[in-house]
């Protein structure tokens, strides 16, 4: 590949993400999604949905493309469109878009066998739909669907394909391997046919995850010299899913001389934004966007990197807007101690850290959950010295339940003054953080954003097993967690929250 050449992101989480089992978009959702994707991480085009598909989804896309449009931007949002002449042509039209992405038969099996149609009676339908699109002023992309093994079973028929579009009105041919079977070697060698056969095409690759090795051939194809790439955020998708956007743009960035356009520190948000829409959680060691990704666990990498980052990578959580963690639990050492009491301000002795680090071991072989906000309270017991509750929730009653509207009301203490407060919400714990909100206010106390909610209940089934609730809190450009356990599933989040609120009334003091 020649040194500096870009290469195309195109997202289709909005299309191709949105065939993963159990998700759906809303109209808002998407409109969102696609204007995080275009305006902030900067792909290059998006695949907003597919044409004839429900009410829904066209509202959607008429969002989509009106925001586009106003922006400037309407040439990068494209419709899924079928080989059905006028029809699929039509809705794209009246959904506002300007460019359709044509699926089309890539392999012989497919035109015969699930359309039942020749060859030749095939490329002509694709033909008259193309033609009808251009007319009505759209632009057109082919998919070649089941590419791969086109290439591997009917490649004459594939190179009769694309010598075909390369006569018609056509942007891009975009190859997928629609069943995930392809290795990087194969990938490479049909893309490289590809590529010399028809060296003034556009071709993109299109890759599912079924082996794992989406990423490994979306990089082939890049190399091969592919002109654009596909992928989803989160790797979503049907089956084992896609080539994962994040995963994607770093590999591509660090293995090729090739550039990409995609700002890699507005990535990591617009996962988190997905993932809440989605309802499908980040996988915690997924590369790039998984929870636990920057963070050492063992003690002997926590001292490597301590004398000279020698445990890490060119995958800095700083170029993807996250920072480096160290784990406090049995594996922990002293270098994990003391980077973790460093970034909370809390000065010891070295006998006094041999301690605390001695608990820390012991909570971790009770597989208990240590987190570095846990710190303060862990020293204070150690040390016997209390760690003082700036603010404690003296009583608390939450009530729920059918036919009646979910309500809270508490106690809460600070600085010897107590404050009675009741709120009603959606939920328990809702209504519970809509009086805490007003409440602490007279406190001087702003609470942060509840950035993530996980509830764990040991398996078993036993009513009275004790829930353990984490709560991630986004608040003054950082993240933190805080852990609640009680045999009250919402008593349990109460507990987590009051951590929270002594967190931020120490950090307000510093």
């Amino acid at each position: 590949m020649p040194e500096g050449k870009s290469v195309e992101i195109m997202d289709t989480t909005l299309r191709d993400g949105e065939q993963t089992q159990g998700v759906s978009f809303t109209a808002e959702e998407k409109l969102g999604i696609a204007k995080r994707l275009l305006k902030e991480v900067k792909v290059d085009r998006v695949e907003a949905g597919n044409a004839r598909v429900s009410e829904g989804e066209l509202a959607a896309i008429k969002g989509i493309s009106a925001w586009a449009e106003k922006e400037g931007l309407l040439e990068k949002v494209e419709v899924m469109g079928f080989v059905d002449f006028e029809e699929s042509v039509e809705w794209i039209k009246g959904a506002g878009a300007k460019a359709m992405n044509l699926l089309a038969k890539g392999s012989l099996k497919h035109c015969e066998k699930q359309l039942g149609k020749s060859q030749e009676q095939h490329f002509e339908d694709v033909k008259k739909t193309i033609e009808f699109a251009k007319k009505s002023g759209l632009n057109v992309n082919v998919y070649l669907e089941d590419w791969s093994n086109g290439m591997r079973e009917s490649r004459q028929y594939v190179l009769d394909f694309v010598k075909l579009l390369n006569e018609l009105p056509v942007e891009r041919v975009l190859l997928p391997d629609t069943l995930g079977v392809l290795s990087p070697a194969e990938t490479s060698e049909f893309c490289r046919e590809m590529v010399e056969s028809f060296p003034d095409t556009k071709f993109e690759f299109h890759a599912h995850n079924d082996y794992g090795l989406a990423i490994a051939n979306t990089l082939a194809a890049a190399r091969a010299g592919f002109s654009g790439v596909h992928v989803t955020v989160n790797g979503l998708g049907e089956r084992g899913g896609n080539a994962p956007l994040d995963e994607v743009v770093a590999a591509i960035k660090d293995h090729t001389d090739l550039s990409v356009a995609v700002d890699e520190k507005k990535i990591y948000k617009t996962s988190k934004m997905v993932e809440a829409f989605s309802g499908k959680r980040i996988p915690e060691n997924k590369p790039i966007s998984g929870e636990s990704v920057f963070t050492q666990t063992a003690g002997i990498h926590a001292d490597g990197d301590r004398k000279g980052n020698l445990y890490a990578n060119d995958l800095v959580p700083e170029r993807f807007g996250r920072q480096r963690e160290y784990a406090l639990g049995k594996l922990s050492g002293k270098a994990s101690l003391e980077m973790n009491l460093e970034k909370m301000g809390i000065e010891l002795t070295k006998e006094q850290k041999k301690a605390v680090l001695e608990r820390v071991v012991q909570l971790g072989d009770k597989k208990e959950k240590v987190t570095p906000e846990d710190l303060p309270y862990i020293v204070a017991d150690v040390l016997q010295t209390p760690e003082e509750q700036k603010i404690k929730i003296v009583n608390c009653v939450v009530s729920s339940g059918r036919g009646i509207t979910p309500n809270a009301s508490f106690t809460i203490k600070s600085n010897g003054t107590e404050v009675a407060a009741s709120g009603v919400g959606d939920g328990g714990y809702d209504a519970f953080m809509k009086a805490l909100r007003g409440a602490v206010k007279q406190f001087g106390i702003e609470l942060p954003q509840l950035a993530d909610y996980e509830v764990r209940i040991p398996p078993g089934g036993k009513t009275d097993a004790l829930v353990e609730t984490t709560i991630t809190w986004q608040g003054n450009g950082s993240r933190f967690k805080t852990i609640g356990v009680d045999s009250d599933q919402v008593m349990a989040a109460v507990k987590a929250t009051e951590k929270m609120l002594n967190i931020v009334a120490r950090n307000s003091e510093k």
